[in-house]
């Protein structure tokens, strides 16, 4: 990654829009083009082509929903596991924890890779990393062999305790047939449990395949532009490093968000904020308490996935949610999407209700406005549509259609709990920060419901994650376990330990382009209560100070789970180190403030409806409001983008970055 000025591109693949960010003398623009899953190249040289910037001074950061579609969708390659003997079914027992604890008749989630490609062989590392049974080359080639009939198009080597002394697991992955794309685990994910490792290595093997053509022909396409993908961690990587390492972009799009509110954070003086990225398809939600919340471990598709990745909450609510009613009769909205194809009822193409059609039908989008002008909605389709919804309840169209935004908003607001309640904080003390296409829609009533009293909307929301995008680093991630009472560890072996990893941090980011001046290490380490089966990450200082450290992780227990022991020994169970390889970030100019401001001049009115009652509310658009403009609810902002409800109570200013900053 060449430091050098360039001209970066964020462009962020959603299941809707395919979102474009860049800036321009200090100013940044966004345009959004309709996503394509069938080819969801097609809409990036379609909106680069519109932007009219091609060519080897261009920078392309891509974030790319290919591998988390196939893996929700199950679409990925044709994979097999390769493992020791005895434990072939490990990814399928699993833990004993069911998703469902109460679901009489529950069930797991399929296995990526059914019983007759996981295959076995006599092997056996110990627990220490010493070679207890040593591999045999025959019989891993006659492994490959067997699977070589059943036509195989990824393997997974996953071997007991690999991360310890991962000798035996290289030695397979180099005699593997070189037209299998190969996974191994020690790569992958080194720490130990072996079955969340192992799950997370056949993810990435059932994904690479499918993400390394995408970003192969994308890069042709592009020409001598340079191509990085978001990764998960909120970092950015060389498409061919993404391709290896597929299961590090499963939330791409979603960490360019998280990344953005950060930066947008500290130019704005806020330390607290909540993420509230409200797509087409999903709402994804994260905590930012003076900086961005990182985890090692998460679930999709019901899988396990040990990678590190931004914390990031997801539900399936969006503005394409469908509603339906259930066989007891009442009312549903998502997980299941209409997309960008058939996409709402609106669009013209769809046939069932959604979140979008309830908006339009409450007067909170306007049928001509739509993307700036760029695409209309059908506002009597939509009439006709709910009206036949609903029926079964004997109820108005417009009362159903505050249902459905209601019905939305709860799983929204169980969302934003499970990131700040669950985990100790007050979700009152924190900014929500509302962007995606649909998050302005939904921002008063969930600040409502939630006890918060500020709301921050960013400059183009409907193009945020793309934006955020443009901000990103390479960053790489690494890790060790190490599993020692911390009273008993020797902060010298430690030492050498982040060194090591250090050092493979340095070495990969100066092979990618980084100088050497721009290179940043961080390091952390994973801690628990012995006999605990969860950690807590910690950041640790150079040189190692064990006994601030035991007391940092004392102070992180409390306020986390309210209590802590200090008669319990404390484990080192991981010990991390980030890379971080600065990128130059683009310079976005700021406005001086107008205190003289007052409210700002409607573009027109609209009847709206709220809460059963109708109202007249005024219509800004957002290109015409200047820094110091204020308004009041009830009011509609719409802009190219994205469109802001602000409702009865809320009253909002324009501050000098262009940001709407609403308050109650």
């Amino acid at each position: 990654m060449s430091t050098r000025r360039r001209i970066r591109i964020g462009i962020d693949t959603g299941g809707t829009f395919t979102d474009f960010a860049f800036v321009r003398a200090g100013s940044i623009q966004a345009i959004k083009v309709t996503s394509n899953p069938r080819d969801p190249a097609a809409p990036i040289l379609a909106g680069l082509a519109r932007i009219g910037l091609r060519g080897p001074g261009i920078e392309v950061i891509h974030g790319t929903t290919v591998g988390t579609n196939a893996l929700l969708e199950r679409r990925g390659a044709r994979t097999a596991i390769l493992t020791t003997a005895g434990f072939e079914d490990l990814i399928e027992i699993g833990r004993q924890a069911r998703p469902q604890l109460y679901a009489l008749s529950g069930s797991r989630p399929a296995p990526l890779v059914p019983r007759g490609l996981r295959i076995g062989v006599r092997e056996r590392i110990l627990a220490d990393g010493r070679v207890e049974i040593p591999l045999r080359a025959a019989e891993v080639r006659e492994a490959f062999r067997r699977l070589a009939r059943r036509g195989v198009e990824s393997i997974a080597i996953c071997l007991l305790h690999s991360h310890r002394n991962p000798e035996h697991e290289i030695t397979a992955g180099r005699l593997a047939p070189r037209n299998l794309s190969v996974s191994l685990s020690h790569r992958v994910s080194p720490e130990y449990r072996e079955f969340e490792r192992f799950s997370t290595t056949v993810a990435n093997a059932y994904l690479a395949p499918v993400l390394g053509p995408h970003l192969k022909g994308l890069g042709r396409a592009l020409g001598r532009a340079t191509l990085r993908v978001m990764t998960s961690n909120g970092g950015s990587a060389p498409a061919g490093k993404a391709a290896a390492e597929a299961v590090r972009t499963v939330l791409s799009g979603p960490a360019g968000g998280v990344l953005a509110a950060a930066g947008l954070g500290r130019r704005a003086g806020i330390d607290r904020l909540i993420a509230f990225d409200m797509g087409g398809t999903s709402t994804d939600v994260s905590l930012l308490d003076g900086g961005v919340r990182h985890s090692t471990e998460a679930r999709l598709s019901g899988l396990p996935l040990r990678v590190p990745m931004i914390d990031i909450e997801t539900v399936g609510a969006g503005g394409g949610s469908i509603a339906r009613v259930d066989r007891g009769g009442a009312l549903r909205v998502g997980p299941e999407s209409a997309g960008a194809d058939p996409g709402p009822v609106c669009y013209g193409r769809g046939v069932e209700p959604t979140v979008t059609d309830a908006h339009l039908l409450l007067g909170r989008l306007a049928p001509a406005d739509f993307l700036g002008g760029e695409m209309g909605l059908d506002a009597d389709r939509t009439a006709r549509c709910l009206e036949r919804f609903a029926r079964p309840f004997a109820r108005p169209a417009e009362e159903v259609a505050e249902a459905i935004l209601a019905v939305a908003n709860a799983a929204m607001e169980r969302a934003v709990r499970r990131v700040s309640v669950a985990r100790g904080f007050d979700p009152g003390r924190f900014t929500l920060l509302c962007y995606g296409g649909a998050g302005g829609l939904h921002a008063c009533d969930l600040a409502e419901s939630l006890g918060i009293r500020s709301i921050l909307v960013p400059v183009h929301p409907g193009a945020f994650a793309a934006i955020g995008m443009l901000l990103s680093d390479a960053v790489r991630d690494y890790s060790q376990t190490v599993l020692l009472d911390a009273a008993a560890a020797v902060p010298g072996a430690l030492e050498r330990v982040f060194h090591a990893l250090e050092r493979q941090a340095r070495r990969d980011l100066l092979r990618e382009g980084v100088p050497a001046g721009r290179i940043r290490c961080l390091r952390t380490a994973d801690l628990r209560y012995a006999g605990q089966s969860y950690e807590l990450n910690l950041p640790v200082s150079a040189p190692v100070r064990l006994g601030a450290l035991r007391e940092a992780f004392h102070r992180r227990h409390r306020r986390t789970f309210g209590y802590r022991r200090e008669d319990r020994p404390v484990e080192i169970v991981n010990l991390r180190v980030r890379g971080i390889g600065l990128a130059r970030k683009p310079a976005i100019a700021r406005a001086r403030l107008d205190s003289r401001r007052r409210l700002a001049d409607p573009a027109g009115e609209r009847t709206l409806r709220y809460r059963g009652e109708r109202l007249r509310g005024a219509v800004y658009r957002r290109e015409a409001l200047r820094p110091g403009d204020r308004l009041r609810g009830p009011a509609v902002v719409t802009e190219y983008s994205a469109t802001l409800f602000l409702a009865p109570g809320f009253h909002c200013q324009v501050d000098p970055f262009g940001n709407l900053r609403v308050e109650r």
